[in-house]
């Protein structure tokens, strides 16, 4: 068994469900979450444990510090720590800002953004005490360039975004590498919302000429985790050369 712990937030589905997919296969102790998906949950831990891998799956707003706080404390009790963070979890809003509700707008920052400092605080005084890990922000190529009627979900990827470049500049001399996966359009349930000419249409804009798969995600995150560790404090665009 691999004696260092991943956690991945989000990962009840898509793209969180896909990297903690890629780690177990390497016998990571994985942990898990989602927000209020506890069967999707549940069942992307029996996949985990199908394969060899110890799991903690947790019900868990990572929006929330003191949710947070209380899952730490489980972690650190059974793995001693986080070796490797993933920040997945994420909503999106699509929309006239003029029709969003401040509860929307609270909602969307505490799921994108704030969720990535809570986790973040917990997570780095364990890497500090080892001298190495990794962090790595799932974001969006939204939050490098903007998206009309996306202007809340766009404002926290490019918070993300911002967040990462620093914060890989405050924890380079402690030997921890953080960065962030800009993605394009992936095909999961976030973009459910197309009707299938918008979807074609979208396609039609993209260079690849196709959508981006939860598995190549997964498997750059992998390979960002384990191949440099003089890589940090970069946003990658994994787009296939739409923007």
């Amino acid at each position: 068994m691999n004696t260092k712990t991943v956690l991945i937030t989000g990962a009840s589905r898509g793209i969180g469900q896909a990297i903690a997919i890629a780690f177990a296969r390497e016998k990571y102790n994985i942990v898990i979450t989602s927000s209020k998906s506890a069967d999707e949950l549940e069942d992307t831990k029996k996949i985990i444990t199908g394969m060899g891998a110890q799991c903690l799956d947790f019900l868990c707003d990572a929006g929330s510090y003191d949710d947070t706080q209380k899952m730490f404390e489980q972690i650190n009790a059974c793995f001693g720590g986080v070796d490797i963070l993933i920040n997945n979890a994420g909503i999106s809003y699509v929309g006239l800002l003029t029709d969003m509700t401040a509860n929307d707008w609270n909602r969307i920052v505490s799921s994108n953004l704030s969720s990535v400092f809570n986790c973040c605080h917990q997570a780095i005084p364990h890497m500090v005490h080892q001298k190495e890990g990794k962090i790595v922000n799932i974001s969006s190529v939204w939050g490098c360039i903007g998206a009309s009627c996306e202007v809340a979900y766009s404002a926290t990827k490019g918070g993300v975004n911002s967040f990462t470049m620093a914060l890989a500049k405050e924890l380079a001399p402690s030997n921890i590498q953080v960065n962030a996966i800009a993605c394009g359009a992936i095909d999961t349930s976030m973009n459910s919302f197309l009707s299938p000419d918008e979807k074609t249409a979208l396609i039609d804009e993209i260079p690849s000429g196709r959508l981006g798969t939860t598995k190549e995600v997964a498997d750059f995150v992998f390979e960002i985790c384990h191949n440099n560790s003089y890589l940090t404090g970069q946003v990658i665009r994994l787009d296939g050369g739409w923007c």
